[in-house]
């Protein structure tokens, strides 16, 4: 046990987040994501929502603030955003201090989320509820 870390921040977590670089992106996903189809390690954390394990990851976690490099969201099928977009949006940036960019995209195709996912460097998948609460974050620098 560390004092001061949020209990969802896992030693398999921690050591994730300490090990990425400048640019390296982080897929925190919902339960329904297909994670272990994606090639990247997978942290399961399925009693937690997306909105918990975003505020806990980010107080360790520096989103990047590199000119156009936003947050990435999937889209619902119908193309507008998913029901957990407002309140994680509203995470990132109080936790950032800032408009944090963040873009929807669709799931599938070239450029999709899918596609992009299976470049994280690590996915979180959670045990969120909502559908379509899939973001890719890419991590800044102090």
């Amino acid at each position: 046990m560390l004092k001061g870390l949020d209990p969802y921040l896992t030693p398999e977590l921690l050591a994730a987040l300490a090990e990425m670089g400048h640019g390296d992106t982080l897929a925190l996903v919902d339960r329904n994501y297909p994670a272990y189809s994606g090639g990247s390690p997978v942290i399961d954390l399925p009693h937690t929502t997306v909105a918990d394990v975003l505020t806990a990851i980010l107080t360790v976690f520096p989103v990047d603030a590199f000119p156009h490099s936003p947050v990435l969201h999937m889209l619902t099928d119908d193309g507008t955003e998913g029901p957990a977009l407002p309140s994680c949006r509203a995470i990132w940036n109080a936790a950032e201090g800032r408009t944090v960019e963040d873009k929807g995209i669709d799931r599938h195709g070239d450029d999709g989320f899918y596609a992009l996912a299976q470049k994280a460097y690590v996915t979180v998948r959670t045990g969120e509820t909502l559908p379509y609460a899939c973001y890719l974050i890419p991590k800044g620098v102090l």
